[in-house]
């Protein structure tokens, strides 16, 4: 009989039948130790914004003999769909070295970027680059199930060498990996090592970096071995709609070896050295000593060292060689002691890690004194056509005012993105947005620490918790260093924010007699374990802050998004709680008398005192929509003029690429994946407007489109007006945050006839400005920072305007 996994061992061991087990696939086969795992997946390749052009799969060997894969495969399906792994197959052959890994190159997406590393296999699968299955089948024949629709039988089970299941994925070790976008691969943690049988446990979302046979090994149980390891504890929360998918970046994360001579000295250096740093750096990005054996002599700017920190030194020459293009220091992995103001005689061998030059391993540290490095002034934007390499390791100083752009791993990995010329926007979104620029207007400000999760953020702003987009820094003093494809700074003078974007109370006033308002609820689903809440605590957080938004937002009509589509129960659930808060019978809910198949629906609610239907809800059966809209006509309930207004609550297609063919792939235009059916969705409400003769539209919702792409087009074409582009100032229209670029997704565009009743608008940013550890989730978010209050509801701004309707 063949062995039983793990997994399917304990199953039976509990007296599981095989029927029985068959239908319980969601913590399947899994890995024995010591034999080759998947340690990245990676199926963003090629899609905008992608650093590489293909999809990969990495595995790598976490046991101490080598392990063939000829006769082994690698299989995939899709996270929820009904096709089959035997589908998607590529044949593996060769040889896995003990701690090696193995690159499987997969399709090429359409728009070119950087090549992987050569590979040691390669195939033509292409993977989601949100959610998925990956299978490692110890065996070349497709396994006829999926895990999902069609269960794996024991047999089926017994053949899994690995599996990663992401994002949405319904089959997975575990819990799922976090979701994907086109800038991050799923990574296993420790390296390659980390195996709990648990794929949210054992993988972390971020930046892709491939690693072939020829990577240094990295053998399991050493201390020893570089780790290119997201840093920290495991995070399962799922990146949202890959309309923003935030990028994580997590520091680079080593094991030093300890110093068999752990005693720091002060007398002179024995030895002279035998380069200077500026020769390992050398001019370009790599160092042309890689490999070699050396010996040089510095100051140290920066001590890394304590528990939880980057595992070494940063070591400049105060006395630079005359070259402007090569760097003057150098980071020095090692536990031998050593500290800031220490000069330093280090011997190493000179290696390059995840794109840093670096000294590893080092052989000793000797302390021959002291000695001081004044920090290099640098401003952004850097000048184009110019890198940031030549500082690499420096000690700089930012002495211009920098704006926070980005806060979405602060909470996760310590790290804020930094804007000079304030915060960055997204290119499709409006005019005069220069992404070359914009780039080189950044920064990445680490916390030079290797602890993920921390129960205290590590930087807020005075007079607050946390730190919100649009506050801001002078000064920002540190080292300048460089991990998973970004520059980062990690200081070594304290960083202080200023509160220069304070949070708004209530929102802008927008006048008239009338309120209208959308806001998108982030998956509010009263079913517990799906998109939004897993637990009855988590619910109540979600609901109390959704409350507070409301309570705040005083509008007289709503359109909502991502309601779960179960009914009315989700929508009356909310209603209920927000009438407990306003009063008995102030608010009713309406929902669309075709929700559609989707898991979430669009929703209204209203209150009857101030308006009235006129007419019953309407939607569409057009398929193009897949989640169909609600309509809704009102009029004033009481004093009106006899005016009617036309809600239509919309919420088109995402820009997530899962399923894209044909034009709704990603063209290249910033637009991303879906864009020609968004264009569709926007067309039919055009057609929808015109054959039902719908007085004065007004429609509103998550499009999914900024400010000045496609659809936003079709529908002002169409002769509907955006209010907030109307009444808003440029600089505070955005609801939404990806990728450190804000933007507008959620828009209200109105008939030119009833914009002349518009009295004003406004978008309540209590949302978007903050952080994700600061909503109802309870894994990771720090506790102190939970407030029932409206911030941090969802991801996304609520919109609010007004009318004037009376007579």
């Amino acid at each position: 009989m063949r062995a039983l996994s793990r997994a399917l061992a304990a199953l039976t061991a509990a007296g599981m039948t095989v029927a029985g087990l068959a239908a319980l696939t969601s913590s399947p086969a899994s890995a024995e130790p010591g034999t080759v795992v998947i340690s990245q997946v990676y199926g963003g390749g090629g899609n905008t914004g992608a650093p590489f052009t293909n999809d990969f799969v990495e595995l790598f060997n976490r046991g101490g003999a080598e392990v063939s894969l000829d006769g082994w495969s690698l299989q995939y399906a899709s996270a929820t769909g009904t096709g089959n792994f035997a589908a998607n197959k590529v044949d593996l052959s060769g040889t896995v070295a003990p701690g090696r890994y193995h690159l499987v190159q997969l399709a090429a997406g359409a728009t070119p970027s950087a090549p992987l590393p050569a590979p040691d296999a390669t195939g033509g699968l292409t993977l989601s680059g949100t959610a998925g299955k990956v299978a490692l089948v110890r065996s070349a024949e497709g396994l006829a199930c999926n895990g999902g629709s069609t269960p794996c039988a024991a047999e089926q089970l017994a053949l899994l060498g690995d599996l990663v299941g992401y994002g949405t994925a319904n089959f997975s070790e575990g819990a799922a990996a976090p979701a994907l976008t086109n800038a991050t691969a799923a990574v296993r943690g420790d390296h390659g090592c980390a195996d709990t049988d648990a794929n949210a446990a054992d993988f972390t979302a971020g930046p892709p970096a491939p690693r072939n046979s020829a990577t240094p090994p990295a053998p399991c149980g050493t201390d020893a071995t570089p780790t290119p390891t997201p840093t920290g504890t495991a995070d399962p929360t799922p990146t949202p709609d890959p309309t923003g998918t935030p990028t994580p970046t997590p520091t680079p994360t080593e094991t030093p070896t300890a110093s068999p001579t752990p005693t720091r000295t002060a007398e002179p250096c024995t030895l002279p050295a035998t380069h200077q740093i500026a020769e390992v750096q050398g001019g370009g990005e790599t160092s042309p000593l890689a490999g070699q054996s050396v010996r040089v002599e510095g100051v140290v700017t920066g001590d890394y060292q304590g528990t939880g920190s980057l595992g070494g030194l940063y070591v400049q020459d105060p006395t630079p060689d005359a070259d402007p293009a090569t760097s003057d220091a150098v980071f020095v992995f090692t536990a031998q002691p050593a500290a800031a103001g220490d000069r330093v005689l280090v011997s190493g061998t000179v290696t390059e890690f995840n794109g840093l030059t670096e000294l590893s391993p080092v052989t000793s540290v000797e302390v021959c004194g002291t000695g001081t490095v004044k920090a290099a002034k640098v401003k952004l934007p850097s000048a184009e056509g110019t890198s940031l390499e030549p500082l690499e390791s420096v000690l700089v100083t930012f002495p211009q005012k920098l704006t926070v752009s980005e806060v979405y791993n602060l909470g996760r990995y310590g790290e804020i993105t930094l804007s000079a010329h304030g915060r960055l926007f997204q290119p499709t979104d409006r005019d005069k947005v220069d992404p070359a620029l914009d780039a080189r207007r950044r920064i990445l400000l680490d916390d030079a620490s290797n602890v993920q999760n921390p129960p205290t953020l590590p930087y807020h702003t005075t007079g607050a918790d946390t730190v919100r987009l649009g506050d801001g820094t002078t000064g920002l003093t540190g080292v300048l260093t460089y991990g998973f494809g970004v520059y980062r700074l990690e200081p070594t003078l304290p960083v202080a924010f200023t509160p220069d974007n304070p949070r708004p109370a209530a929102p802008a006033k927008v006048g008239g007699d009338v309120r209208v308002a959308g806001l998108n609820t982030l998956n509010w689903f009263t079913t517990l374990g799906s998109r939004g809440a897993n637990t009855a605590e988590e619910r109540d957080r979600q609901l109390a802050k959704l409350v507070s938004t409301l309570k705040g937002l005083n509008p007289d009509v709503a359109g909502l998004m991502e309601v779960e589509n179960n009914g009315a129960t989700a929508l009356n659930t909310l209603v209920d709680a927000l009438n407990a808060a306003v009063g008995a019978g102030t608010y009713k809910g309406v929902t669309s008398p075709i929700p559609g198949t989707d898991a979430i629906q669009v929703a209204l609610i209203y209150k009857p005192a101030a308006v009235k239907p006129v007419g019953a809800p309407r939607s569409s059966g057009d398929p193009v929509f897949r989640r169909p809209p609600l309509i809704q006509e009102f009029q004033r309930a009481k004093g009106g003029d006899g005016t009617t207004f036309t809600m239509i609550v919309n919420h088109f297609k995402s820009k997530g690429c899962d399923g894209a063919t044909g034009a709704d792939l990603d063209q290249g235009d910033g637009q991303s994946c879906f864009n020609a059916e968004r264009v569709r969705q926007a067309e039919a409400v055009l057609g929808l407007i015109g054959t039902l003769r719908l007085p004065n539209p007004v429609v509103l919702g998550d499009l999914n489109a900024y400010g000045e792409e496609d659809p936003i087009h079709v529908l002002e074409a169409g002769k509907l007006v955006s209010v907030s582009k109307k009444f808003i100032d440029r600089k505070d229209r955005y609801s939404y945050v990806f990728d450190s670029l804000s933007g507008e997704l959620d828009h209200i565009l109105v008939g030119k006839r009833l914009l002349q009743r518009v009295t004003g608008a406004t978008i309540w940013h209590i949302n978007a400005d903050e952080g994700r550890f600061m909503d109802y989730n309870t894994e990771f978010n720090p506790p102190y920072l939970y407030s029932p209050g409206a911030f941090r509801s969802s991801d996304h701004d609520p919109l609010l305007f007004g009318l004037r309707l009376r007579r």
